[in-house]
């Protein structure tokens, strides 16, 4: 089981915080598309992966990013300001 956080517009479009999800998804890439057909809400949320990022137990990393041993996804819209 994985933990899935949802930050921002990606929480209003998915209508939850977070949840948890039983996955067999060997990247993050892989995930976001297990995710994206599991409602309406979710294919939006996963429309355009050009306007995400993602981070594997509260460490940035990639979409191409192997999911093994991680306990926590969160995906998030990038972060802009100084």
């Amino acid at each position: 089981m994985i933990e899935v956080l949802y930050f921002a517009w990606l929480r209003e479009r998915i209508g939850e915080r977070r949840e948890r999800v039983e996955t067999r998804a060997a990247t993050v890439a892989d995930l976001v598309a297990e995710l994206a057909v599991r409602s309406e809400g979710h294919a939006l949320a996963f429309a355009d992966r050009t306007s995400l990022r993602v981070a594997l137990d509260q460490e940035l990393a990639g979409f191409d990013s192997p999911l093994t041993g991680v306990r926590e996804v969160a995906f998030f819209p990038p972060m802009t300001g100084g």
